[in-house]
Protein backbone atom coordinates (compact mmCIF):
# COMPACT_ATOMS: atom_id res chain seq x y z
CA UNK A 1 0.00 0.00 0.00
CA UNK A 2 1.38 3.40 -0.94
CA UNK A 3 1.62 5.87 1.91
CA UNK A 4 1.37 9.61 2.08
CA UNK A 5 2.34 12.22 4.63
CA UNK A 6 0.00 14.32 6.74
CA UNK A 7 1.30 17.22 8.79
CA UNK A 8 -0.13 17.65 12.26
CA UNK A 9 0.60 20.81 14.21
CA UNK A 10 0.90 20.32 17.95
CA UNK A 11 2.25 22.16 20.94
CA UNK A 12 5.49 20.57 22.12
CA UNK A 13 3.75 19.36 25.28
CA UNK A 14 1.03 17.63 23.18
CA UNK A 15 3.66 15.98 21.01
CA UNK A 16 5.40 14.71 24.13
CA UNK A 17 2.16 13.23 25.49
CA UNK A 18 1.59 11.42 22.19
CA UNK A 19 5.18 10.20 22.06
CA UNK A 20 5.10 8.94 25.64
CA UNK A 21 1.76 7.20 25.20
CA UNK A 22 2.78 5.58 21.91
CA UNK A 23 6.10 4.44 23.37
CA UNK A 24 4.30 2.84 26.32
CA UNK A 25 2.47 0.59 23.87
CA UNK A 26 5.43 -0.01 21.56
CA UNK A 27 4.06 2.19 18.78
CA UNK A 28 5.37 5.09 16.78
CA UNK A 29 3.51 8.40 17.01
CA UNK A 30 2.38 7.88 13.43
CA UNK A 31 1.01 4.41 14.17
CA UNK A 32 -0.78 5.64 17.30
CA UNK A 33 -2.39 8.65 15.62
CA UNK A 34 -3.45 6.55 12.61
CA UNK A 35 -4.94 3.85 14.85
CA UNK A 36 -6.69 6.36 17.11
CA UNK A 37 -8.18 8.31 14.20
CA UNK A 38 -9.44 5.22 12.39
CA UNK A 39 -10.84 3.82 15.64
CA UNK A 40 -12.74 7.06 16.24
CA UNK A 41 -14.23 6.92 12.74
CA UNK A 42 -15.26 3.29 13.27
CA UNK A 43 -16.89 4.20 16.60
CA UNK A 44 -18.84 7.02 14.94
CA UNK A 45 -20.03 4.72 12.14
CA UNK A 46 -21.06 2.09 14.72
CA UNK A 47 -23.06 4.73 16.57
CA UNK A 48 -24.84 5.78 13.38
CA UNK A 49 -25.67 2.13 12.60
CA UNK A 50 -26.98 1.61 16.14
CA UNK A 51 -29.12 4.76 15.95
CA UNK A 52 -30.57 3.59 12.62
CA UNK A 53 -31.32 0.13 14.03
CA UNK A 54 -32.89 1.64 17.17
CA UNK A 55 -35.09 3.94 15.08
CA UNK A 56 -36.17 0.96 12.95
CA UNK A 57 -36.94 -1.12 16.06
CA UNK A 58 -38.88 1.73 17.67
CA UNK A 59 -41.03 1.99 14.53
CA UNK A 60 -41.70 -1.77 14.52
CA UNK A 61 -40.71 -3.46 17.81
CA UNK A 62 -41.39 -6.98 16.58
CA UNK A 63 -38.56 -9.38 17.43
CA UNK A 64 -37.75 -12.83 16.09
CA UNK A 65 -35.91 -15.76 17.59
CA UNK A 66 -32.80 -17.06 15.85
CA UNK A 67 -34.81 -20.04 14.60
CA UNK A 68 -37.47 -17.74 13.15
CA UNK A 69 -34.84 -15.67 11.35
CA UNK A 70 -33.22 -18.84 9.99
CA UNK A 71 -36.57 -20.13 8.76
CA UNK A 72 -37.34 -16.79 7.15
CA UNK A 73 -34.06 -16.45 5.26
CA UNK A 74 -32.81 -19.99 4.69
Amino acid sequence: MATTTVTLRLAESEKQVLADYAKTFGMSISEFVRTAALSRIEDELDLVAWEDAKREFDADPQTLTADEVAAKYL
